[in-house]
C-alpha cells in the first residue's frame, strides 16, 4: 500500500513547490525567502561602495523574522538574533542594509507612505548607534519597545511545554503526529537519530538546560522530518522528541531540532579565520552574536552531513510585525536595530567602536538623518525585489495553471 506521506525521493520537489507558494504570498515574504538576491546585489558596483566596517561576526541574513525572544539555559529571556545559518565574519553594514530592506518591505506591506520608510531608516540608525554610545543596557531603556515586541515578550514569559507542543506538534502526548508539518523518516535516518543521542556531547546538551540532572536518562521517544521555513527546504531538518529523566514518557519532555548547515552565501572578509565546518561556523557565530542561543547549540555530523542541534524552548518566538501602524513601524526600526547594534558592539573594543561610528556618520545629508549609502541601497533593493517578486508570481502561476 502506497504511503500518503512523501518518500525521501519526493521531498525535494514538494518542498520546492511549498517554497514557491510561500514566497508568492507577499513582497515581504519574498524578501525574507530570497536571500540570494540580496547577496547578488552586494556583488554589484553599488554594493562595493558601502562603508568598510570592522571584521566582526554578522548575522548575514538580518531580516525582522530572524530577531525575537530567546531563552538561555537558565530560562532568562532577551530579544536577540535567532537564526545564524548565514553568519560569517564580514561587514556589519550588510546587516544594516538587510534589516533596512526587511523593514521597508514590511512597511509597504502595511500600506505605509514612503515618508514612513525614510523615518524608519533614520530611527534605525539612531537605535543602532545607541547600542555603542550609551551601552547596551541603557540603550534598551532609552529605545521604546514596539507593541509587537512587548506582546512577544509577555507571551514568551508565560509559555510552557504545553504551549510549545500545541504550536509545534499539535499534541501534548509523547508522539509527533505526522501530517503537513512532519513527515516520516527513513530507516537510515531513524537509526542515525538513535546513534546521535547515545553520544555524550548530545546528552550533555540536553541535560545542561534548565538545571536538569547531569546524570538524567535521555531517551528518544519519537522523531520526524520537520517541514520548516525557506532556508531549510530540501535539507536535513529533523524534530526529535526526547524524554529526560528515568526514560518514561511521564518524565520531562523536550523537543530537539536537528538542522543541516550548508556553506554560507553571505559575503565574508577574505582574511577572516572561521571554522571550516559549517555547523561549527554557525555555532561560533551564534556564541558571538546571540549568546543565549549560542550556548544552547551543538555542532556534529548526521549521515555525513554537517548539522547543529538545539532544544526548542517554549520561550523562543518569532517577531510578527507584518502589519504595522506608522508609529509602530518607526519604533520597531529603532528597537530592532539596537538589538543588532548590541550584537555587533559586544565584539569590538572602544577604539574600534568609535572608528565604526565615525564611518557610519559619513555622507549624511541635511534633509535625511540616515546616511545616503543606506537610503540609496534600500531604495534600489526595494525596487529590484518588487520586480523580482512580480516575476516570481507570474512564473509560479504559469506552473500551477
Amino acid at each position: 500500500m502506497k504511503s500518503k506521506y512523501p518518500t525521501f525521493k519526493d521531498r525535494q520537489a514538494i518542498l520546492n513547490e511549498y517554497r514557491n507558494l510561500k514566497m508568492a504570498h507577499s513582497p515581504h515574504a519574498y524578501v525574507r525567502g530570497n536571500t540570494l538576491k540580496f547577496y547578488e546585489w552586494l556583488e554589484t558596483a553599488k554594493g562595493q561602495s558601502l562603508p568598510s566596517g570592522p571584521a566582526v561576526w554578522i548575522c548575514g541574513d538580518c531580516h525582522t523574522g530572524n530577531l525575537g525572544p530567546i531563552a538561555n539555559i537558565k530560562g532568562h529571556i532577551d530579544i536577540q538574533i535567532r537564526d545564524l545559518d548565514q553568519t560569517v565574519i564580514g561587514n556589519p553594514a550588510h546587516d544594516l542594509i538587510r534589516l533596512g530592506l526587511s523593514l521597508a518591505s514590511s512597511a509597504r506591506g502595511s500600506a505605509l507612505p514612503g515618508i514612513t520608510t525614510a523615518k524608519m531608516l533614520e530611527e534605525m540608525m539612531e537605535g543602532y548607534q545607541q547600542a555603542f554610545t550609551k551601552g547596551a543596557e541603557s540603550a534598551k531603556n532609552h529605545v521604546k519597545k514596539p507593541d509587537s515586541v512587548k506582546i512577544a515578550m509577555k507571551n514568551a514569559l508565560r509559555r510552557s511545554w504545553k504551549h510549545l507542543a500545541k504550536e509545534r506538534i499539535e499534541d501534548t502526548q509523547p508522539t509527533i503526529p505526522l501530517g503537513k508539518k512532519f513527515w516520516p523518516l527513513t530507516k537510515e535516518e531513524k537509526k542515525e537519530v538513535k546513534r546521535l543521542f547515545k553520544m555524550d556531547e548530545v546528552r550533555n546538551l540536553v541535560t545542561s538546560l534548565r538545571t536538569r540532572d547531569d546524570n538524567a536518562c535521555v531517551e528518544v521517544i519519537d522523531a520526524a522530518y520537520w517541514v520548516k521555513g525557506c532556508s531549510s527546504l530540501g535539507r536535513i531538518r529533523i524534530a526529535v522528541l526526547v524524554s529526560v529523566g528515568k526514560g518514561s514518557p511521564k518524565d520531562e519532555l523536550c523537543l530537539i531540532d536537528i538542522k543541516e548547515a550548508v556553506a554560507a552565501s553571505a559575503p565574508r572578509y577574505a582574511k577572516a579565520e572561521m571554522p571550516k565546518d559549517n555547523a561549527q561556523r554557525a555555532v561560533t557565530g551564534a556564541q558571538h552574536l546571540s549568546p543565549f542561543l549560542g550556548k544552547r547549540m551543538l555542532a556534529t555530523r548526521f549521515l555525513g552531513h554537517s548539522v547543529f542541534l538545539r532544544e526548542v524552548l517554549p520561550q523562543d518566538l518569532k517577531l510578527e510585525i507584518d502589519q504595522m501602524t506608522r508609529d509602530e513601524a518607526i519604533k520597531a526600526a529603532g528597537f530592532l536595530a539596537m538589538i543588532v547594534g548590541k550584537a555587533h558592539a559586544q565584539q569590538m573594543d572602544k577604539a574600534t567602536q568609535q572608528k565604526w561610528l565615525a564611518e557610519l556618520k559619513r555622507n549624511r545629508s541635511k534633509t535625511l538623518d540616515a546616511p545616503s549609502w543606506l537610503w540609496s541601497s534600500v531604495v534600489e533593493l526595494v525596487v529590484s525585489h518588487e520586480a523580482a517578486y512580480l516575476e516570481h508570481c507570474r512564473k509560479y502561476s504559469l506552473i500551477m495553471s
